[in-house]
């Protein structure tokens, strides 16, 4: 199995580690907080700086992972470039498309694959991670048209070493669909926690599940969501004009008439669609990686709901929603 490299163990590179490790890899990382470095090598994890761990990785022929938050990517890169230029790469930042342009700029020529995994918590740090973090999660792979099936599989097989079903798709359509239900669920649940707050001790003794449920996210620290969200200007604008265009109407339609049906029974056939897709049953696909055309044929996959679920020699072996409606 290939070795793995990750830069950076908080809540996420620390969860991989784990993983990794925990699926018979050969594993080491660099930490940039002294105390996220410590409590991995008190669990008795190789913990290099970031210099020795890259140029371990180029020795090796390891799969690097950057795992920083989004501000720090550039930094990485350019030691990636400069000590490991021609090493498989990957991520697991939460927006695609400023570290694509990154690699492009700073690491050109290494074998690169971006990648998502859809799991988190509101804690963060090497402490609120563990090996179990990404089961039966979705984890995105993007499979641009300069993506090597190689770089894709790599980064899809680590995915499914952690338990995680691999999601093909392109870096403009990860972005454009996380803006969706991600991002604006955070900046979303920004403004219902401080509309909430604003109604004073009464409202907070009387908050119950819809708050907690709906604000959840508002715990996670500050900085992260900030560059997570403002890293995907363009695509979180397009749903924030969404959102502000359903709202508009919801007022006007209380306003005029008291009404607010046309709001909630849309909101409630979007978590009808979202639970039907949840409980679906599944079709297999079977892609060929050594066929014409296999990007197209996985990036169709991601479009249609599928994950890449194991690999069968040259195959990529998918299962997609069968949806009865």
């Amino acid at each position: 199995m290939r070795a793995v490299c990750v830069i950076g163990l908080g809540l996420i590179g620390g969860s991989v580690l784990r993983a990794a490790s925990a699926a018979g890899r050969q594993v080491w990382g660099t930490a940039g907080s002294v105390a996220d470095a410590q409590a991995a090598l008190a669990e008795e994890f190789t913990v290099v700086d970031v210099d020795s761990a890259i140029r371990r990785a180029a020795r090796e022929d390891a799969l690097v992972v950057v795992a920083v938050p989004l501000p720090a990517v550039d930094a990485v890169l350019r030691k990636v470039g400069d000590l490991a230029p021609t090493c498989l790469l990957t991520d697991v930042v939460s927006v695609k498309g400023p570290v694509a342009d990154a690699v492009t700029r700073y690491a050109p020529t290494t074998r690169f694959a971006g990648g998502h995994p859809m799991a988190g918590k509101s804690a963060s740090g090497w402490a609120a991670g563990e090996s179990t973090l990404f089961t039966n999660a979705a984890w995105v792979v993007t499979a641009d048209e300069e993506t090597t099936v190689e770089a894709w599989r790599e980064a899809a097989q680590l995915a499914l070493d952690c338990g995680a079903g691999v999601v093909p798709t392109t870096t403009h359509e990860h972005d454009a669909a996380v803006a969706r239900i991600s991002h604006l669920p955070h900046v979303l649940a920004a403004v219902l926690a401080a509309c909430g707050a604003d109604g004073g001790p009464l409202a907070m003794a009387l908050a119950a599940g819809s708050f907690g449920d709906g604000t959840r996210v508002s715990g996670s620290r500050p900085e992260l969501v900030r560059a997570m969200c403002e890293g995907n200007r363009a695509a979180l604008l397009d749903a924030v004009d969404d959102a502000l265009g359903r709202l508009g109407a919801a007022r006007g339609a209380l306003a005029s008439t008291g009404a607010l049906g046309a709001t909630i029974n849309a909101g409630h056939a979007g978590r009808s669609a979202f639970d039907e897709q949840r409980a679906a049953g599944r079709a297999q696909v079977v892609v060929d990686l050594t066929g014409a055309d296999p990007l197209e044929e996985l990036r169709l996959v991601g479009a249609q709901g599928g994950r890449v679920v194991r690999f069968d020699g040259d195959l990529a072996v998918a299962t997609t929603p069968v949806l009865t409606g």
